[in-house]
């Protein structure tokens, strides 16, 4: 017996013929929803056949839930009547799944023998079944099978769970979509060209298929037919290549319409239709008869590539993907409108990709626009080659456009195919102003949400903590279309039993325990965390970022805050100008270290400190630190005035004296080392990890590798930027460990805030997984700007912090963060790439204490 994967299977017979046996034996426990066990939850008593409604009441809506998920589910019921039947019809329309009854039609006197219900009840329900059995297919069920005998049960050795047709998913490609032919065959055979395709011509030198020397597989996205001059060619070649094996397509609304022309069944001969009618009159018979049953068999979508491809000729809602049902048929063909029409009178089509959400990617056509472009992981083929346009393929797995112009306009349309400039308006969907703003929702980010990664799998962000970085982005960070990324926290090294609070040994050996064998000490600079966007134009950035006219790149906070003002009197002072300076600067220094050609790539995202802080910057920092300053002095300055005294009168105060010294001293250090970090000189940028380009995510390389090339821009414009000092250790021997070690303290000698412990080889899986991407030591003296003047005198109780909670933290920022890179290089929908962006910034608003 056969059963489609994804079904609402009916059993129908009266009580008594064996339902659910039959089940039990052929289908899991959890596919198989009983009206007995239902009343059994919901009145503690399967016979109560009052509580008869309440129990379906609950079989259906759990019914609906696992078809909704995309599971096959059994309703083990009598189910004689038209009635109980109806409201299950309606549940398989409603989820757009193949309705299938599965009919026990025993002899009565067996069903009595069988039943705890006596023979009236069973006789009643054997009636209801008998004037049943044969409308269950007018009905709407789309297969009924009928045993009649406890025989034809036994016979039924297996349930066979049968793929639907358009479940094509162990297809993997490569593919070749092209979008709407509309009878162009000579553009066509220009595209196939184009794409690598050997045609192969008849004797008449017509092409009647074709082959790939790569072993591609071509897939039409409907509408071969109707508008253009050569719809039969069009038919030939197209099916010359899918009886070859070599080609597929589904069907677009114009086959439809067509056939039915052809049959004889359709009046309406506009949109071109006449003209294929009158092109296939010229052919032989039997042609049109193959053309017509060809057109006929097409499916209306496929899903293929395990999955990850879905094609129709109007697209389709992630919900319609792999379902069966006119529903889903009609919006694969036809698309959705809003019942509207524009001012050529023609429908107004629903912007269904702007809301598409789907993991699945959705290649389609129908509605012709100017160029193809993504949106929200869809893509439209259909460039209006038979208005004038262009005829576009997608390779994929690639993700490539190649697309050949029109010969001449075929066809005049009823709306201009290029938008309109004084209305924007597109043929098709109205493209909005700001499209990249127009495809976000702010569902995407609100609410408890799994981001998936690939690093560190699942990581869950409570719903509270979504709205606290719902609440940063919209009201202080810069504009979406430039939030791809954000940096994690950094993770603190483990206290040191003596000596200064934070040494790098603590960090090889955390280092040492994950397996980790070489480590790279970076020097770090006291500034303001950056994340730089920096791109080769103005087009790069419009075309990769959606920016407006004139923008090269933007300068983020940690926080996704612009950093630097457009204007002069900027945060960070009148010296640093404008960020568009900045930028320039930068963008020229990538140009003359010839970094754009050697990466491959036309943008750039870098993580940076800006530094110095100049006078704007060193007011933000006397505002944080000098009343701690000055307090603390004051007050030892009374202090040694009450001591003065006190000795005068011969009290002992030596103790309490030299206490009081060793805090004026720390005071002095505190002041003096805040004033330190409070520069007023020209602002520059030190650039120390490549994050991301077109070619891919630099993050996961080696340090080594990243630092030379980073050098190298440094090179090139060494008044703007900065380079990063850096040492190489490796873990298994003492001598580098000391050596290491020194190389930290003359750093912070020489004013460095400390140094970042990185793994050598950059993005590295230890003993327990992902391994920490860097470990903070920072100097002594800079620790007072963290924990106070005074901290010298916690140092005990500073040995004992815990900084389980924010390694961990930081480890599960620092995956989001690579995600959220990994899906922009990848041309993921922005809003995919903001789940995992506004996952960073929600982490941190998790209560760990911020100076770890």
């Amino acid at each position: 017996m056969k059963v489609p994967e994804l079904a609402l299977v009916v059993l129908v017979g009266v009580s008594g013929a064996g339902k659910s046996t039959f089940a039990a034996q052929h289908f899991a426990p959890t596919e198989v929803l009983s009206s007995d066990t239902f009343r059994a939850l919901v009145a503690d008593d399967p016979d109560d056949q009052s509580a008869s409604a309440d129990a379906f009441a609950a079989l259906h809506h759990l019914a609906g839930i696992r078809l909704r998920r995309g599971l096959l589910t059994v309703v083990d019921a009598t189910s004689t009547q038209k009635a109980a039947r109806a409201s299950l019809l309606e549940l398989a329309r409603r989820h757009d799944v193949l309705p299938v009854a599965v009919v026990l039609d025993l002899p009565e006197r067996l069903c009595v023998a069988r039943s705890r219900f006596g023979p009236a009840v069973v006789g009643r329900q054997h009636g209801e079944l008998r004037r049943s059995i044969s409308r269950l297919k007018g009905e709407g069920f789309r297969y009924v099978h009928v045993l009649r005998s406890p025989e034809d049960v036994a016979a039924v050795a297996a349930i066979e769970r049968t793929r639907s047709y358009n479940d094509r998913r162990e297809l993997t490609g490569p593919f070749d979509l092209i979008g709407d032919v509309h009878g162009c065959r000579s553009e066509l055979e220009s595209l196939l060209g184009g794409l690598g395709w050997e045609l192969r011509r008849d004797a008449a030198g017509r092409a009647v298929s074709a082959r790939h020397p790569e072993g591609r597989t071509a897939l039409f996205l409907g509408d071969l037919v109707d508008r253009g001059p050569d719809v039969a060619g069009v038919l030939r070649l197209a099916m010359g290549m899918v009886a070859d094996g070599v080609a597929m397509a589904v069907s677009g609304n114009h086959e439809v319409k067509l056939v039915k022309a052809l049959r004889g069944r359709d009046g309406q001969l506009s949109h071109g239709r006449a003209a294929s009618l009158e092109q296939l009159r010229a052919e032989p018979p039997e042609f049109v008869e193959a053309a017509t049953a060809f057109m006929d068999g097409l499916v209306a979508h496929y899903v293929l590539d395990a999955g990850r491809l879905v094609v129709a000729h109007a697209g389709l809602r992630e919900q319609f993907h792999g379902r069966a049902s006119g529903r889903v048929r009609a919006f694969a063909l036809y698309g959705e409108t809003t019942g509207e029409t524009d001012e050529f009178g023609l429908p107004v089509r629903y912007p269904w990709a702007l809301e598409y959400r789907g993991d699945a990617t959705v290649a389609y056509g129908h509605t012709p626009v100017p160029d193809a472009e993504w949106v929200n992981n869809t893509i439209c083929l259909d460039t209006g080659c038979v208005f004038g346009g262009s005829l576009t393929a997608l390779r994929w797995p690639e993700r490539e456009l190649v697309s050949v112009p029109a010969e001449r306009v075929w066809f005049e349309p009823a709306r201009p195919l290029r938008p309109d400039t004084q209305s924007g308006s597109a043929h098709g969907v109205d493209r909005p102003a700001d499209r990249a703003a127009d495809e976000l929702d702010v569902t995407d980010v609100l609410g408890k949400r799994a981001v998936e990664t690939r690093h560190l799998g699942r990581i869950t962000v409570p719903a509270e903590q979504s709205a606290a970085a719902l609440e940063v982005l919209s009201r202080f960070a810069v504009h979406p279309r430039w939030l791809v990324y954000l940096p994690p926290t950094m993770a603190p090294v483990a206290a040191s039993p003596d000596g200064p609070l934070e040494q790098p040994g603590s960090a090889f050996d955390a280092f040492a325990a994950e397996g980790v064998a070489e480590v790279v000490l970076q020097a770090k600079h006291m500034g303001s965390r950056a994340v730089v966007i920096v791109c080769a134009d103005a087009g790069v950035a419009a075309r990769r970022f959606g920016a407006a006219a004139a923008e090269i790149g933007v300068v983020l906070s940690r926080t996704g805050r612009r950093l630097v003002r457009g204007t002069e009197g900027s945060l960070a002072g009148p010296r640093i100008g404008t960020e568009g300076s900045l930028l320039a600067r930068l963008r020229a220094a990538v140009s003359n270290a010839g970094l754009w050609a050697e990466l491959r790539t036309d943008w750039l995202v870098l993580d940076a400190e800006l530094l110095p802080w100049s006078a704007a910057a060193a007011g933000l920092l006397a505002d944080r630190y000098a009343p701690t300053a000055a307090a603390a002095m004051a007050d030892l300055d009374a202090t040694a005035t009450v001591l003065a005294a006190a000795r005068e009168r011969g009290v002992e105060v030596g103790e309490l004296r030299d206490r009081t010294t060793a805090r004026a001293a720390d005071a002095v250090a505190f002041d003096r080392e805040w004033r330190r970090h409070a520069g007023d000189g020209p602002v520059r940028l030190a650039p120390f990890c490549l994050l991301a380009g077109a070619d891919g995510v630099y993050a996961e390389r080696a340090v080594a590798w990243q630092l030379d090339v980073l050098d190298r821009l440094v090179a090139a414009d060494p008044a703007l930027l900065v380079g990063t000092p850096r040492h190489t250790v490796a873990l298994d021997d003492p001598a580098a460990r000391s050596a290491g070690a020194d190389w930290w303290a003359g750093a912070v000698a020489a004013g460095a805030e400390g140094a970042v412990v990185k793994p050598a080889g950059g993005c590295e899986n230890g003993a327990r997984g992902l391994v920490q991407p860097g470990l903070k030591v920072r100097g002594p003296e800079y620790l007072r700007l963290v924990y106070g003047p005074h901290y010298l005198e916690h140092l005990p109780r500073l040995r004992e912090r815990h900084v389980g909670r924010k390694r961990a933290l930081a480890l599960r920022e620092y995956g989001l963060g690579l995600e959220a890179l990994h899906r922009f290089v990848a041309k993921e929908p922005l809003w995919r790439v903001h789940q995992a962006v506004a996952a960073v910034l929600a982490l941190e608003s998790q209560p760990v204490d911020p100076r770890l």
